[in-house]
């Protein structure tokens, strides 16, 4: 089989699968992508290539659909188009069957007519006449809309064969036809009857001919509410067709169809007369981490709440600590019951609640006074039942602020807590696809694997932001491409709508050519030792990975490491070149490095040393935490230092953020085994141990002159043979840093000597390092 024919049977299988999967199922993006490999073939001209594209279009109509619940120019043009290629086919047909029945799918008037006495001053009859009129001109924009719609849905149940949703068709049609009709004659009804108000006088003629012609538009009405009711489908709620729309949160969405069904029984029992003394509580806590759609579900519950007349409002007031909290006495009082009053008959959604009451706030911090007023408002005085209240915000730290208040807890019942987790990488690349398609973009299948790793790599700890993170991402890459684009001019329309890998990268050129992890240890002078221990911990990992991608059992990785030796023997170096390998093979997600020391981690009182800590290791999440002069953690003794308390934190931390972080702990030899023996949870952690022994003075003059090379300066044979002698008899203390700060302050010498000699006017002379320039070399010069 050809590869040609390969693909065509891979396109025809795609069909066919997606076709019995049902409407319901259809990725748009995979859709598309087929699409565009069909339109590719040679023979896509051809008529059974032809078919496939109707189906595919028809496919792409009824995904969009799904996704956006509106029939929108995109969806309205793919189904145009799939028709007009193949009217006949039985695919299309049902698609737009799917489609059409759902939105026509809805009430005729969006209101009662108001009703008109004869007794009613001129002015109320002309108002109630207006809004009679505006009523018939919004329901007369539906008319136009529908007609067409029931129209072609009874084309596709001819070509569909199906006879009973033929008839049924037909049937509502001729309602629509009627309600046309009575339109035209209410609109004629309405002008003459208004025109006939003068004063306290009007035509009684012409006011019974309004009203004959109001009951038979709100007949035509009755009669389609009963035929749409009994020949298709009911309507869903459009807030839980949005969250149905949602990717992933099965169990956030089961929970809120029972929630929804529940409150519809309970105003139906209220309704036949029943009492219930405790109705079902509309306040909500909603946990998560950032991204994982708070705001949108408590949107939509809003929504319910209105639809259902649980509220009067469908409006959410977002508040948040700064609108809730004064600076001085009274004012959070003040501040908290305006935000109330705003939100009545509504919801009040606050994010980040559990900032609200701050553990070990001072005097001043007025916090409590915002919980209690909202408490107090929320089950007695003119607001209690007046409005709903929605908490959000980190999982455990809501947990902690409800535990802490027990009249909050009160109000918000265990049954009334949803938590929506994190989305899976699956789901987050749905997402991505969903927001490039609504920008009317497609990834391709590069793109789509640039998208995982960028998403993979921000990943590294809780404040990872979901959703938004993903939306962020597909908005950097649209951004990109725009600017690419317009640089070129090359204004096609795949440019228009395709997102490529290109768009995703975030490094640009100079960066991709940036030597690997390996290279770079492999460019550093000396330390073969060094390299030879670190290159097969690096084989290690490597190795035990692809087991695991075999099936094959692994045996733990043990990242974290000790480096010892004197000061500027290259443990810093080879700490970062350490999370850039660990990056490439795939364990650190983003393999940069953290250094620090005790004063970024011991704080001066109790309680902030673990916060301290904390923050450092945060910042280093996805990487390398490297620190230097471990031992000073243990240094001091006494009752007023937290040097163990940050040892501890470390310890626990290391053990939460598991893979997710390296530590290396650097020092003498001596004081870091001392260091590693006061903590058992040390020991068991740090097994790999990495001498870094002083450099030798060949070694020490090939860094020196590393550094004079960098900087664009140069020695000659005599100078650097005079260096290493020095060197010999009088080892710098330092190692490679000692060169660093020769090869600076040569630089500095030789300039102050050719400005004071005159001689800076040819290149050499400007490049080049005399002996003189060098304080090493200054005793012997004497």
């Amino acid at each position: 089989m050809t590869r040609k024919q390969t693909n065509t049977a891979a396109i025809a299988d795609s069909i066919y699968k997606w076709e019995n999967s049902g409407f319901s199922r259809l990725k748009e993006t995979e859709i598309i992508r087929t699409l565009t490999d069909l339109e590719k073939e040679p023979e896509a001209t051809e008529k059974p290539f032809q078919n496939m594209k109707a189906k595919l279009l028809a496919m792409a109509a009824a995904a969009r659909y799904n996704r956006t619940q509106l029939l929108d120019k995109k969806v309205a043009e793919r189904l145009e188009e799939a028709k007009t290629i193949d009217d006949k086919n039985m695919y299309v047909a049902e698609t737009v069957i799917y489609i059409y029945s759902k939105v026509i799918n809805e009430q005729l008037l969006s209101d009662k007519f108001p009703v008109i006495r004869e007794t009613d001053h001129s002015q109320g009859k002309k108002k109630a006449i207006d809004k009679s009129l505006y009523m018939a001109e919004e329901t007369e924009t539906k008319l136009n809309e529908w007609l067409p719609k029931i129209s072609e849905l009874k084309k596709a149940a001819e070509t569909s064969g199906n006879s009973k949703l033929l008839n049924e068709t037909r049937s509502g049609e001729e309602i629509l036809l009627e309600a046309a009709e009575q339109m035209d004659v209410l609109k004629e009804a309405a002008a003459e009857y208004k025109a006939s108000i003068s004063g306290i006088y009007f035509s009684k003629e012409k006011h019974k001919a309004f009203k004959t012609a109001i009951d038979a538009v709100s007949a035509a009405a009755e009669n389609w509410e009963a035929w749409r009711e009994s020949q298709l489908e009911a309507v869903e709620d459009d807030a839980l067709k949005k969250l149905h729309s949602m990717v992933g949160l099965e169990e956030v969405k089961e929970k809120i169809n029972e929630y929804y069904h529940y409150l519809i029984y309970e105003a139906e029992r209220k309704k036949q007369g029943y009492q219930l003394q405790n109705e079902q509580s509309l306040n909500m806590i909603l946990t998560g981490n950032p991204g994982t759609g708070k705001t949108e579900l408590a949107r939509l519950l809003a929504k319910i709440y209105y639809k259902l007349g649980v509220l009067p409002r469908e409006e959410v007031i977002e508040a948040d600590r700064s609108q809730l909290v004064g600076a001085y006495v009274g004012q959070t009082e003040e501040k908290t019951m305006e935000v109330i009053k705003s939100a009545a008959g509504g919801v009040l959604f606050i994010d980040e609640a559990y900032s609200l009451k701050r553990e070990g706030a001072s005097g001043t911090d007025y916090g409590q006074a915002a919980v209690d007023t909202l408490v107090s408002a929320m089950t007695s005085g003119a607001y209690a039942g007046r409005f709903g209240v929605i908490l959000a915000g980190y999982p455990e730290e809501m947990r902690n602020f409800l535990w802490s208040n027990p009249g909050l807890r009160s109000r918000f019942p265990e049954s009334n807590h949803i938590h929506l987790p994190d989305y899976s990488i699956d789901e987050l690349i749905e997402i991505g696809e969903r927001m490039a398609l609504d920008n009317d973009y497609t990834l391709t299948g590069d793109a789509l694997a640039a998208l995982r790793r960028q998403i993979i790599k921000s990943q590294v700890d809780e404040t990872f932001g979901n959703a938004r993170t993903v939306k962020n991402i597909i908005l950097d890459a649209i951004f990109k491409k725009g600017a690419a684009v317009a640089r070129s001019r090359e204004y096609s329309s795949e440019n228009f709508t395709v997102l490529d890998e290109d768009a995703f990268e975030k490094e640009g050129k100079e960066k991709k050519q940036e030597k690997s992890g390996e290279e770079q240890l492999n460019e550093l002078i000396g330390l073969k030792k060094v390299k030879d221990q670190v290159k097969m911990l690096a084989s290690f990992v490597e190795v035990q990975k692809k087991r695991e991608e075999e099936g094959l059992p692994s045996v733990p990785v043990q990242l974290h490491g000790i480096f010892t030796g004197p000061p500027g023997t290259g443990k810093t170096t080879v700490a970062k070149i350490y999370g850039k390998i660990l990056s490439e093979l795939g364990l650190l997600k983003r393999g940069h490095l953290v250094v620090a020391g005790r004063s970024d981690l011991v704080a001066g009182y109790t309680g902030q040393t673990a916060s301290k800590t904390k923050k450092k290791i945060r910042e280093a999440l996805g990487g390398v935490l490297f620190i230097d002069e471990a031992y000073s953690l243990t240094f001091q003794k006494g009752a007023q230092d937290f040097g163990k308390e940050a040892i501890d934190t470390l310890v626990e931390e290391m053990t939460k953020h598991d893979e997710n972080l390296v530590v290396i702990l650097a020092g003498y030899s001596k004081e870091m085994e001392q260091l590693i023996d006061s903590n058992p949870g040390l020991s068991s952690r740090f097994k790999k141990m990495i001498e870094f022994p002083s450099y030798s003075p060949g070694e020490l003059i090939d860094i020196l002159n590393y550094y004079i090379g960098e900087f664009g300066y140069e020695i000659d044979k005599g100078t650097e043979e005079a260096l290493e002698e020095a060197i010999e008899q009088e080892k710098p203390a330092g190692n490679a840093r000692a060169m660093k700060n020769l090869a600076e302050e040569a630089i500095q010498r030789q300039a102050y000597r050719l400005i004071q000699s005159g001689k800076q006017e040819n290149k050499d002379v400007l490049t080049k390092l005399e002996k003189e320039d060098f304080s090493i070399l200054d005793k012997g010069a004497e």
